[in-house]
């Protein structure tokens, strides 16, 4: 006998569809987590490499473990030489903010180059090797992007940089400041992952049907480019610049309000308190200072008083792109770039997700209920 099926909350809401070893997010509390540690403590105490080395291996690297895994890295980080024609297609087809298309674009090309195989038919190493490769190639794609269509030759990575001094290099063709470092590795290790996100979730569905690492992050990165996920930080900070032209921004809030307009960079579909994330970000921003940042901060508290009386029963506070777009911007990171920025450490998080789900031989099949006009009564079937 055949039951219904389960009538799942719009959006999949608090809908649990997995289990997971890599993090959580606990809204109520305004605290998540990699593993079993604090990831806005990570973020506070730890470099890049570490954080990506536990989410691949589920412990935090010793001395010699991470030396081994940075050498990788960065072998892996050099683009195929095939790839180079369809990198400079890419860059010079897309415009200034459409660096993701480009990307996955870049990345089935190097996919093809590399030999990437089926998750299905692959073993762990295997799995493993190719979910570090597509995370080294992602920000030298990105930067190697920017800069064509910049009219200025791509770089390849330093050695001696780390992955969040290379990201600035790669972008500016200069070698950043400590300052400006230690504030995007920040961000970048609280961004890595954030609960069953849509581009996480995207990804495990993609790899649930046992095809290739680059395939599940390119589908990822699709749903990840939308401007209510990936695609806030600039949009944030836009708004700041609106904010700044009209000159009050309570009162700008609230003509938001009423004419029912979402204010980019507030509210977040988990957390119901402060964002850990947001908090750590305005603290750098802090210690960055200047006009933008004292902006900011005003901004904040003028919109998060008026968000308040508007929505009593539902406090709406800044969340982790209001401040990421500020913290970009002092770190001389071009808005076109806030957007690929957040992809270079989500892809870590896809990544750990979709080796994970890998494990997994089922795949993710769910219903949908029919809600159209009533079909045809079907055809009975003579004895």
């Amino acid at each position: 006998m055949m039951t219904e099926p389960l009538i799942a909350p719009p959006g999949l809401h608090d809908l649990v569809v997995a289990d997971t070893e890599i993090g959580d997010v606990r809204g109520a509390e305004g605290f998540y987590h990699y593993r079993q540690y604090s990831a806005i403590e990570l973020a506070r105490t730890r470099s890049f490499e570490e954080v990506w080395f536990l989410f691949l291996y589920g412990h935090l690297p010793s001395a010699a473990e991470l030396d081994d895994f940075v050498e990788v890295v960065h072998r892996m980080s050099v683009l195929p030489p095939e790839v180079g024609g369809i990198l400079t297609a890419a860059a010079l087809l897309g415009g200034e903010r459409d660096s993701l298309s480009g990307l996955r674009t870049v990345l089935s090309a190097a996919g093809s180059a590399t030999g990437v195989r089926p998750l299905w038919d692959s073993d762990d190493e295997q799995r493993r090797t190719d979910a570090i490769r597509v995370a080294a190639l992602t920000p030298t794609i990105l930067g190697a992007l920017a800069r064509i269509r910049a009219g200025e030759e791509p770089l390849q990575p330093r050695r001696d940089l780390s992955a969040a001094a290379n990201w600035l290099y790669l972008i500016s063709g200069r070698e950043p400041t400590q300052e400006h470092v230690r504030a995007i590795e920040h961000y970048l290790i609280a961004t890595i992952d954030h609960g069953f996100n849509a581009s996480t979730f995207t990804a495990r569905v993609i790899a649930s049907t046992g095809a290739d690492v680059v395939a599940a992050v390119c589908g990822a990165i699709g749903s990840f480019s939308g401007p209510l996920h990936g695609g806030a930080p600039d949009r944030a900070l836009d708004a700041l610049d609106e904010i700044a032209a009209f000159g009050d921004p309570a009162e700008w809030a609230r003509r938001q309000v009423e004419e029912h307009r979402r204010i980019m960079g507030f509210g977040h579909a988990v957390y119901r308190t402060a964002d850990p994330r947001a908090m750590m970000l305005r603290d750098i921003a802090g210690e960055l200072g200047g006009p933008l940042v004292e902006q900011a901060i005003a901004a904040e508290a003028a919109i998060t008083e008026v968000l308040a009386q508007a929505h009593p029963d539902q406090p709406r506070y800044a969340n982790v792109e209001f401040y990421a777009g500020v913290v970009m911007e002092c770190c001389g990171v071009p808005r076109s770039m806030f957007t690929p920025t957040f992809a270079v450490s989500r892809v870590v998080g896809w990544c750990a997700n979709i080796l994970e789900q890998s494990r997994s031989r089922k795949i993710i099949r769910p219903a949908a209920r029919y809600v159209g006009p009533p079909p045809a009564a079907p055809a009975t079937v003579p004895d």
